[in-house]
């Protein structure tokens, strides 16, 4: 008898479409808070998403992922199951529309213009979310897809997964040294240039 959440074959998927309905919906509030020239719901959508993006960083880097590591593998795998699928849409999305609504703000709010030295602070900001976007989107998500894809095989390769994993987790905490770097330089920007 095998224990729950381990029979992989008697699944019939791990990869839910049916996020992207909710990922639709996230890109259509960011459309419509950019379309509606509202500077409050642009900033609105800008921090909630900043903060459930670092929040969620932050806790699977330096909380999550070091206590997985301590735990036996079954419980390491049934949780793996549950979550990756999910961290697969929510994270490129929250990253996303972050970084979009962001860049849209900075423009509306005229902080593209300023001059040096506060422009160190814009071009700080551009380049954290360029190696957050870049790291997440071209690292931390196939790895993700990988991980998923191999976890659904009947047999799967559990050195290749313990292999990826302790990558998405030491990139997951880089992301959140990045996210408190970004917070740091966040808080500038809304102190005054």
């Amino acid at each position: 008898m095998t224990a729950p959440g381990l029979a992989i074959a008697e699944q019939p998927g791990l990869i839910r479409w049916r996020y992207l309905i909710w990922v639709a919906t996230a890109f259509a509030v960011l459309a419509a808070a950019i379309l509606s020239g509202s500077l409050f719901f642009l900033n609105f959508v800008h921090v909630m998403c900043g903060v459930m993006w670092t929040g969620i960083d932050v806790f699977v880097g330096f909380v999550l992922g070091p206590t997985l590591r301590q735990v036996e593998l079954p419980a390491r795998r049934a949780l793996s199951m549950k979550l990756l699928p999910r961290m697969m849409f929510l994270m490129p999305t929250l990253s996303i529309i972050t970084g979009t609504a962001g860049f849209v703000l900075a423009k509306n709010m005229g902080f593209l213009e300023v001059g040096y030295p506060d422009k160190l602070w814009v071009d700080a900001a551009l380049i954290i979310i360029a190696i957050l976007t870049v790291q997440g989107l071209g690292l931390l998500l196939p790895i993700n897809l990988l991980t998923v894809l191999e976890l659904q095989k009947e047999h799967p390769d559990l050195d290749k997964l313990a292999r990826r994993m302790k990558i998405y987790v030491r990139q997951t905490a880089l992301q959140g040294a990045l996210q408190v770097a970004i917070i740091v330089v966040m808080a500038r920007f809304v102190t005054g240039l």
